[in-house]
């Protein structure tokens, strides 16, 4: 089994969890569903469920009616994946400051946990 992180901000905000918490309880269903599926096969869970992007950035992709959701993460240590910005995608592909933020907040994590 894998173990899924969540990123918080400096003020202990998770972001992800935001994002989740602020869809329908239909599409809410069907991220959680896709995130469990994340645990449970980890690297092999391919296309259409997740896909590479770039460098070690993966995103999760769900699918609710006409809705698409994308949770962008990448795999940290020790089977952890840590679960960085979440967006309701409405283009082919991900917008530019999406993919900004998502590699501000890998850098974030990234420097947090080598101080500690």
């Amino acid at each position: 089994m894998w173990e899924i992180e969540y990123f918080e901000t400096a003020n202990r905000r998770c972001p992800v969890r935001d994002f989740v918490d602020s869809l329908d309880a239909r599409s809410k269903a069907k991220v959680a569903r896709t995130l469990d599926l994340l645990e449970q096969f980890g690297v092999k869970l391919g296309m259409p469920f997740a896909k590479h992007i770039e460098e070690d950035l993966w995103e999760l992709r769900t699918r609710a009616g006409t809705n698409q959701y994308r949770i962008i993460y990448f795999l940290f240590t020790g089977g952890v994946f840590v679960l960085l910005h979440g967006f309701a995608k409405k283009s082919g592909r991900i917008p530019q400051h999406d993919m900004r933020t998502a590699k501000d907040r890998r850098a974030e994590f990234l420097k947090r946990r080598r101080r500690s």
